[in-house]
């Protein structure tokens, strides 16, 4: 059939999708809900004042971070293996994730009496590493990004026939993220539009199944990292295409191929697909922790980071549910997001000052700043480079600053005072 998909810049595209595998239907996400009842936390949706200010909408928020592993993924795990006969339950599961899947499937099969055993990448962060052994499971590391972990979990499934239950190409998996969608249409009822992150594809195809059958009217949009936008390239194609290298801070998204069943639910149900950049995720994160004191990953924020980056359809005054769909980010991750995050907002201005090397200059320097009321995190001499006389030191430094305007006054200060400054980043 010809399908109009996005192009993440508001145009339309056409294209051809030769043939369409099954859509999960509202009756199988409302049958996982039932079976999931007992096992997952149904979680709020809240205004923020703040965000709606920034974005110049509407935001609410479903925060999905607070779940049951600080994930969606207990969804759509639990309700695939609680559906296994049980021989198959014997030979038990297998999986590959980043994290948040592997602690899905961990918790749920251990809740369940399944063995489980999930293939992680050799660069996983530890505290996720650590959470899913905790779990139960058994921790394979091995393989650069979630694909190769991928191909090692197919493989030990033909080996030993343990289950492999995949994140996000099941129509079980899938009716178990859509339970989140039924959930939305019942807590945000005055929602326009509901904004979802999107790696695979499961949660979104989930969602979007969930709510277009219940409000046909609502916009659906997904939102990828620039730097992995396997849906954006597959819906541009008309077949799901495999990205050569993916980069991006956002490992919950950080998927090279999605699958024929996700991109047939993303044709056929979503509004739109659009990509944020990691200046857009850093931000997004950051504001989140600061304002609504929610800590989320860099997935996670993704919608968010779309709402600020103005890549939402207007919204004619309805409102945008932005989904949190998780919270697991390593703190070392989260000190380097923070940090990346102020200098996007303009709350860090790294400097690099040409200085006569003599003393009482960097007294001077540090005197003229704290006229201005700035705060030096960090300072550093370097006396060597070729932009450098022979007389002269370069010192680089760190200051606090409160937005990009701020950034210009104390630029257009320090040149005034006679001192040949530049940004570091510039």
């Amino acid at each position: 059939m010809i399908r109009g998909c996005a192009d993440g810049t508001g145009g339309r595209i056409a294209v051809l999708v030769a043939s369409t595998p099954p859509l999960v239907t509202l009756d199988d996400i409302e049958a996982a809900r039932r079976l999931l009842a007992p096992v997952v936390r149904r979680t709020p949706v809240e205004s923020s004042e703040h965000l709606s200010g920034l974005a110049g909408r509407p935001i609410l928020l479903k925060a999905e971070h607070l779940q049951r592993t600080g994930s969606f993924k207990i969804r759509g795990a639990y309700h695939r293996i609680a559906r296994l006969d049980p021989a198959e339950r014997a030979a038990g599961v297998v999986a590959a994730s980043a994290g948040n899947h592997a602690q899905g499937v961990a918790l749920a099969a251990s809740l369940l009496g399944v063995k489980s055993t999930i293939f992680m990448p050799a660069t996983a962060a530890f505290p996720k590493v650590a959470a899913t052994r905790s779990y139960g499971a058994e921790v394979v590391l091995g393989g650069g990004v979630f694909d190769d972990c991928l191909a090692d979990a197919f493989a030990f499934a033909e080996e030993t026939g343990a289950r492999l239950v995949s994140p996000f190409d099941d129509p079980l998996v899938i009716a178990g993220q859509g339970t989140i969608g039924l959930e939305l249409a019942e807590q945000a009822p005055q929602a326009g539009t509901v904004v979802v992150a999107v790696g695979g594809g499961g949660l979104i195809s989930g969602v979007a199944a969930a709510l277009k059958a219940l409000r046909p009217g609502i916009r659906v949009v997904g939102v990828e990292a620039e730097g992995a936008a396997s849906m954006a390239a597959s819906l541009k194609a008309g077949e799901t295409v495999t990205l050569d290298r993916i980069d991006t801070m956002a490992d919950g998204i950080a998927v090279k191929r999605v699958s024929d069943l996700t991109l047939a639910h993303v044709t056929a149900l979503v509004d739109d697909v659009v990509t944020v950049s990691e200046e857009d995720l850093s931000r997004a994160l950051l504001v989140l922790l600061e304002r609504t004191k929610s800590m989320v990953e860099p997935a996670g924020a993704a919608p968010l980071a779309a709402a600020l980056a103005g890549k939402l359809p207007d919204d004619d005054g309805e409102a945008a549910c932005l989904l949190l769909s998780g919270g697991n980010i390593d703190p070392t991750l989260l000190i380097r997001v923070i940090r990346h995050g102020l200098t996007a907002a303009g709350r860090y201005l790294i400097l690099r000052v040409a200085l006569h090397d003599r003393p009482g200059e960097l007294h001077r320097l540090t005197g003229v700043l704290a006229g201005l009321g700035l705060n030096v995190v960090d300072i550093e001499h370097h006396r060597s480079g070729v932009h450098l006389a022979v007389d002269e030191v370069e010192v680089h430094m760190t200051l606090e600053t409160r937005d990009p305007a701020h950034r210009a006054e104390v630029l257009e200060t320090l040149r005034d005072a006679g001192y040949r400054v530049k940004p570091a980043d510039g």
